[in-house]
């Protein structure tokens, strides 16, 4: 995880008024490791190994040209067809040899499972890992028990590393399906004996019940789709739901908290209004607040692709 040198720190008139230091725009970077690399993008489209696998998808945000030769393209494991949208429905083909649905991967120690989905997915997001490091850190640091709850949790390797770090963790997404994959990788990941609760509901109702049970939360992940549907039906959207769910959020944090950390895909949005958003909901909180964006580096090359907006609130 590596900031870059580029950051713009609030200051005089823009950091007064009771607003939250901190530093906007921060770029945080993951670069390749032993089972993960970006190996070229361009033409909308990017190329990746995942562990033994080299895979082809979508990608919206690559406007340029690719700097591989097609040969090196040609030799993809696994290419989706469809949409580069993350709601577009496509297929995956496999043009060297016949794949299963998953195949194992390694982060930082933690075993899991990636995964072909009809979403283009693959079952992790890779530029997380700059996350994960700000989040086992934190809680490995702590000194204390740490509750930590996150919301929209996917396959669940955020929670796979705060119950590793020693966080009881609440992980919460509405998909059953979801919730069964993150389970599998807890088992793949040996840490089937560590706390974590699994909730298949959706966010906000969740939110609003723990809200009136009077339970609280010292760390607080949220990575919510543009898009969305709960178990029941319950339908969302980024622009008109987010902050109600986080004005819902700020009353779950603990007198003693660590952390609260927004990641979001849209491309309507700027890092900019989440971070406006978040100040407005954490004032009088003290602590610091950090947006900007995640990126992952080109193997080999000083590309850079942008793949979403994070902002994350520190306590003092």
């Amino acid at each position: 995880m590596k900031p870059s040198a580029d950051l713009l720190t609030p200051s005089g008139p823009a950091a007064a008024g009771g607003r939250l230091p901190g530093t906007a725009p921060l770029v945080l970077e993951t670069a390749a490791d032993d089972d993960y690399a970006l190996l070229d993008s361009g033409n909308g489209r990017k190329l990746e190994r995942y562990g033994q696998l080299i895979v082809e998808r979508p990608e919206s945000q690559a406007l340029w040209r690719p700097a591989l030769d097609p040969a090196r393209w040609a030799a993809a494991d696994a290419v989706f067809t469809g949409e580069a949208d993350e709601d577009g429905i496509g297929r995956w083909r496999f043009p060297r040899r016949p794949l299963g649905e998953t195949w194992p991967l390694r982060w930082n120690g933690l075993d899991y499972l990636g995964r072909f989905t009809a979403f283009r997915h693959v079952g992790v997001f890779a530029e997380q890992a700059a996350h994960w490091r700000f989040v086992e850190t934190a809680i490995a640091g702590a000194g204390r028990p740490v509750k930590l709850l996150n919301l929209f949790a996917y396959t669940g390797i955020a929670s796979l590393v705060a119950a590793r770090a020693g966080a009881h963790v609440t992980h919460v997404d509405a998909s059953k399906k979801a919730i069964g994959w993150a389970r599998e990788n807890q088992a793949v990941a040996g840490l089937s004996a560590r706390p974590i609760r699994w909730i298949c509901d959706d966010a906000v109702k969740f939110c609003e019940r723990e809200a009136r049970r009077g339970n609280r939360y010292d760390a607080i992940l949220l990575d919510p789709p543009k898009y969305g549907r709960g178990p029941k039906g319950e339908t969302w959207h980024l622009f008109e739901d987010l902050p109600r769910l986080l004005d819902i959020v700020a009353g779950l944090i603990s007198d003693r908290p660590l952390f609260v950390v927004l990641t979001a895909y849209s491309i309507r949005v700027s890092f900019f209004a989440l971070h406006e958003l978040m100040q407005d909901i954490l004032a009088g909180k003290g602590g610091r607040l950090e947006s900007g964006e995640l990126v992952i580096r080109t193997e080999g090359s000083d590309r850079l692709l942008a793949t979403s907006l994070f902002s994350r609130w520190m306590a003092s």
